[in-house]
């Protein structure tokens, strides 16, 4: 029977392996849960990298000159 999920083969250095079994034992966790756990939160600190970058783009180029007031957004 095939699995739910995806899967992913990932092959660690040795102290990268270690460090991820001790967060898994840490956390009560299966190595499998520990690592989709982390790949998760680097997606989401990329994810905000990448926002942050826009709002500092948009920022340089923002002129208030020609932004909208609250009454001709709201009405």
């Amino acid at each position: 029977m095939p699995a739910r999920n995806p899967r992913v083969n990932v092959v660690l250095e040795m102290p990268l392996y270690e460090a991820v079994d001790r967060l898994a034992k840490e956390e009560g966790v299966s190595l499998s849960t520990a690592v989709r756990d982390l790949v998760k939160e680097a997606i989401e600190i990329r994810e905000d990298i990448d926002l942050a970058k826009l709002a500092e783009a948009r920022e340089k180029s923002f002129r208030r000159s020609r932004a909208l007031s609250h009454k001709d957004v709201w009405g």
